[in-house]
């Protein structure tokens, strides 16, 4: 495989790109920083070319991980294995994971408080509902813990339930308190926390509130 540049020519479809002829044949593309170090006439030998491919399959991959990354934050789990669906070599793989880290694009700690953020303030879930989620994620204990430290169950466990409760407008107070607590339960939220919940949603709808409660008295 070893040769002689004759040629170097951009890509017609990617302008980033440039296909590499060695003694008049194509031979492989390379990303256009990369190619810029190249000039026609240069020997290139076996080993050149292994190294060129390997710098050619890194960026790459890096590059599918930007484009994997700029839909959202992502753990360092999540874009190992989107990379291995891509066929890209597990060696590859942890390159780019070392050079996502060093840029501050993946940071498994970071990744588990916008996790239990965006929980938070769109979709509540207890406390091991959210440690389930994490973890499927990869991500280590310490973060996990560290991250749901800081969940207010009471209010997430009420927040999630109110939507609901205004499904429940029509149901005794047995079909109330049955329905919405499976609900909670199924979110991720205690037997205690989801019954607390559940019995001051029944207030405000019954009109018990402490407001109302110690005008009555």
């Amino acid at each position: 495989m070893a040769g002689k540049i004759t040629a170097l020519r951009a890509q017609t479809k990617n302008k980033g790109r440039v296909n590499v002829y060695l003694d008049g044949a194509f031979a492989f593309g390379l990303p256009d920083i990369v190619a810029a170090g190249l000039r026609i006439g240069q020997e290139l030998s076996d080993a050149d070319i292994a190294a060129l491919r390997q710098h050619d399959s890194l960026e790459r991959a890096y590059d599918r991980a930007l484009r994997f990354l700029s839909y959202r934050p992502r753990s360092s789990e999540e874009v190992r294995r989107y990379l291995a669906g891509k066929q890209v070599a597990e060696e590859v793989a942890s390159e780019v994971l070392q050079r996502l880290a060093r840029a501050g694009l993946v940071d498994d700690a970071a990744f588990a408080r916008f996790w239990v953020e965006n929980r938070t303030s769109f979709r509540p879930r207890g406390a091991s509902a959210l440690r389930y989620e994490l973890r499927r994620k990869g991500i280590g204990e310490s973060a996990i813990e560290a991250a749901v430290a800081a969940v207010d169950e009471d209010g997430s466990a009420y927040q999630a339930a109110q939507a609901r409760a205004a499904r429940l407008l029509h149901v005794d107070r047995d079909t109330f308190y049955r329905r919405l607590g499976e609900f909670l339960r199924r979110r991720g939220f205690s037997y205690a926390t989801a019954r607390d919940a559940v019995e001051r949603l029944w207030r405000e709808r019954s009109g018990d509130t402490p407001e109302s409660l110690s005008e009555k008295s």
